[in-house]
């Protein structure tokens, strides 16, 4: 017998604006929506769960995953009970499920978390720098093993244990039982949505659709590539050339599509854009601000003048640590990971039944 919380909607309502009430169940988000099959009738049982308090068939759906907020279903929603942001902020409720800290919940339902520890990492940069912990030479060394630590990490002690949390939730609940091979035959679909989300291609057949499909993708390709090249090619001491214009491109590919998102979200001219949490302002505009400090960075060193303009390293670390412990892990920046994995472990689960 399913479990009931009649005070699901007030714990869900934390994590983002919608109306329930508001929704009298017609079912036009579903007849709207691209991505609406028989089997996931997004966003419409998504609504009803939530509405009921159907949190233990909640943790478990594939759903929430499989809508990438185009908006159609807000906007012609006859009650204006927007369950486009119903369905993204039961994204960032369920991230919060994953999450063994707690402290993706915490950020995501408090702005002032998340102002907190922002001012936590900039004055304890600023405290290093102030008493001369280290010299110029010793922060560039170090600073880059810290983004090797960081990763390494962020990764083995907090994203691995999640995304075995978000198995057990999605596989393991439901099927009591584990196949290696199934597992490995998946592992294409699992790589395919991780880097290309090409579904979201499905959402709309429009021009706008397909440029945010396509800014998206350079996005994460130029996102992984200067991880890549600043972390495991030394981008910032190496000499070399070649990897040098490439960090300045990939850089600053990071910069310019960035402020194309940012741009969209305060014009709002499409639904995608109008409703926007505090963790999507700080995904985009970290994102950016990294993108265009390692730009800058990097050309100070060129011209030999970052000695005397050294706090511009400073910021772009400070950013680079807020990103890395804060966003990456409990912020937006996990959709990039749950997604993807979310749709590898339905297909699991599908194929088992077959």
């Amino acid at each position: 017998m399913a479990k009931v919380n009649p005070d699901f909607s007030v714990e869900l309502k934390k994590f983002g604006g919608f109306d329930l009430n508001a929704c009298y169940n017609c079912g036009n988000c579903t007849a709207v929506c691209s991505l609406s099959t028989e089997e996931n009738s997004i966003p419409r049982k998504m609504v009803r769960y939530s509405v009921l308090g159907l949190e233990d068939e909640l943790k478990v759906s594939i759903d929430p995953w499989l809508c990438y907020y185009c908006g159609e279903c807000s906007e012609t929603c006859p009650q204006d009970a927007n369950p486009g942001e119903l369905m993204m902020s039961l994204r960032r409720y369920l991230t919060s499920k994953y999450d063994w800290t707690g402290f993706s919940g915490l950020l995501y339902r408090n702005m002032s978390a998340y102002v907190i520890s922002f001012l936590l990492i900039i004055i304890g940069i600023a405290g290093l720098s102030i008493s001369n912990v280290f010299s110029q030479e010793e922060w560039l060394h170090y600073g880059h093993y810290l983004e090797m630590l960081a990763i390494a990490i962020v990764f083995a002690f907090i994203l691995l244990p999640n995304i075995i949390r978000m198995w057990i939730l999605m596989v393991w609940n439901k099927e009591k039982k584990f196949s290696i091979r199934k597992h490995f035959l998946s592992l294409d679909v699992l790589f395919i949505h991780m880097f290309t989300q090409k579904r979201s291609l499905s959402c709309k057949d429009d021009r706008d659709n397909k440029v945010w499909w396509f800014e998206h993708f350079i996005l994460v390709l130029s996102y992984l590539l200067l991880l890549f090249t600043t972390v495991f090619l030394n981008w910032f001491n190496t000499e070399n050339m070649g990897i040098i214009v490439l960090g300045y491109i990939f850089s600053g590919i990071i910069f310019v599509v960035t402020i194309d998102f940012i741009l969209r979200r305060i014009k709002k001219k499409k639904e995608k854009s109008t409703f926007s949490h505090p963790s999507d302002w700080f995904f985009v505009i970290w994102l950016m601000l990294m993108g265009f400090s390692a730009f800058i960075v990097r050309m100070l060193i060129d011209f030999s003048v970052l000695e005397k303009y050294f706090w511009v390293y400073l910021f772009h670390i400070t950013v680079l640590i807020q990103w890395a412990i804060i966003i990456v892990p409990f912020g937006k920046w996990t959709h990039f990971l749950y997604r993807p994995f979310a749709i590898y472990f339905n297909n699991i689960v599908q194929d088992t039944k077959k």
